[in-house]
């Protein structure tokens, strides 16, 4: 009976180490954790480089510090009349 027990408790512990992953699939766990390691990098620089492209345009588009700003309100029909129109307002 004792025989039988040991038997019995060797097979089972050979049958909770065959059921681990293998080394190949421990290997392919690895390499997609890198893999999506990689391309999260990736796309983080890709939207890094866009914010900075942005950033760059808006920069350009803005008038200089020292430049003169354009009003609107100095261009409107309202206040391009002519001196005798001006004297009836």
């Amino acid at each position: 009976m004792k025989k039988l027990f040991t038997l019995m408790a060797v097979a089972g512990m050979f049958t909770l180490v065959s059921c681990g992953p293998s080394a190949e699939e421990k290997a392919a766990a690895e390499k997609a954790t890198q893999d999506s390691i990689a391309n999260a990098e990736a796309q983080m620089q890709a939207a890094q480089e866009e914010a900075n492209k942005q950033a760059a345009a808006a920069t350009e588009a803005a008038p200089a510090e020292g430049a003169p700003a354009t009003d609107a309100a100095a261009t409107t029909p309202e206040n391009t009349q002519t001196s005798g129109e001006n004297a009836q307002h």
